[in-house]
């Protein structure tokens, strides 16, 4: 048994990309920005599906089940997760956030930051306490040497 996870993120990331959609486009209105920043928001969206699928497949190479809510054996410590403990959610804040920034829709950016408050305090929360139960000072040592978030944390 894992982690006592609610709701799956990667489905709520969808969710939220479809009601920013909705909402960005019928409701709010856009701002306007600058062309190199909106290269920037497409470098993010050709970025995170790379980072979710090289994340995805180091749970796969390691033969263990990426869903938040599985039980895993072992910490993975290879590849991306030398970097970032949290790559896969990463890559959907930063999708939410390079949507913002080349789409010029503030829905997106709204809900990049709830998506990253909800993963940060909620989903990461429960997958490091359950993590710290059962790998103990090996799961303390992977903390210390890579951040939560790749540059903080």
């Amino acid at each position: 048994m894992g982690p006592n996870i609610k709701g799956n993120p990667l489905h709520i990331s969808v969710y939220l990309l479809i009601i920013s959609y909705i909402i960005g486009e019928f409701i709010f209105p856009k701002y306007p920005m600058l062309f190199i920043i909106n290269l920037l928001g497409f470098f993010l969206i050709l970025v995170s599906p790379i980072i979710f699928f090289s994340s995805r497949n180091a749970f796969y190479a390691h033969e263990e089940n990426p869903l938040p809510e599985s039980d895993t054996y072992k910490i993975i410590k290879t590849g991306i997760y030398a970097y970032s403990r949290n790559p896969i959610y990463l890559s959907f804040v930063l999708f939410h956030l390079g949507m913002f920034l080349t789409f010029e829709n503030i829905a997106y950016f709204l809900c990049s930051i709830g998506l990253f408050f909800w993963l940060n305090n909620i989903i990461i929360e429960e997958e490091e306490k359950f993590l710290k139960n059962k790998f103990k000072d090996e799961y303390d040592r992977y903390c210390k040497s890579v951040k939560k978030w790749v540059f903080f944390y």
